[in-house]
């Protein structure tokens, strides 16, 4: 038998599919997951209070650019960039911080919508209370 599909297919069992299939939860990783949330969260609120904050970017990234110098200094969840000429202002949740901080996955979701809340009210200058009371509880 002639093997026209090279070294990976050299038993004739074909070429080899995803270890998991994409209907199986494990099919998506962490920072998928994580970026999911973000994006739930910042939905949430978009449907009610996007024509207010103007032009906005959500994004994640692992850690904060750096580690804050005094010890007893919190490390940041999120923070806001403000808009710079041709870019918009940027919202960037920090995954790792929040991961450390959660205790399972229903707490992470509560911390990213608050964490994401408290960003979208400091940005509007607004309580955080008046722009989704339900997510302050969680911080």
């Amino acid at each position: 038998m002639v093997n026209s599909m090279g070294s990976r297919n050299r038993h004739g069992r074909g070429l080899r599919g995803a270890l998991l299939p994409s209907t199986v939860p494990g099919h998506t990783t962490a920072r998928e997951n994580f970026d999911a949330l973000v994006v739930a969260a910042a939905e949430r609120l978009a449907r009610r209070w996007s024509r207010h904050w103007g032009d906005v970017e959500f994004a994640t990234e692992d850690t904060p650019p750096s580690l804050p110098s005094p010890p007893q200094q919190r490390i940041a969840l999120a923070q806001t960039f403000p808009s710079e000429p041709g870019l918009p202002t940027r919202i960037v949740v920090y995954r790792r911080p929040i991961e450390d901080r959660a205790r399972d996955e229903q707490e992470k979701a509560a911390l990213v919508r608050g964490v994401v809340v408290r960003q979208v009210a400091e940005l509007m200058r607004m309580d955080p209370r008046d722009i989704d009371p339900d997510a302050e509880r969680s911080l």
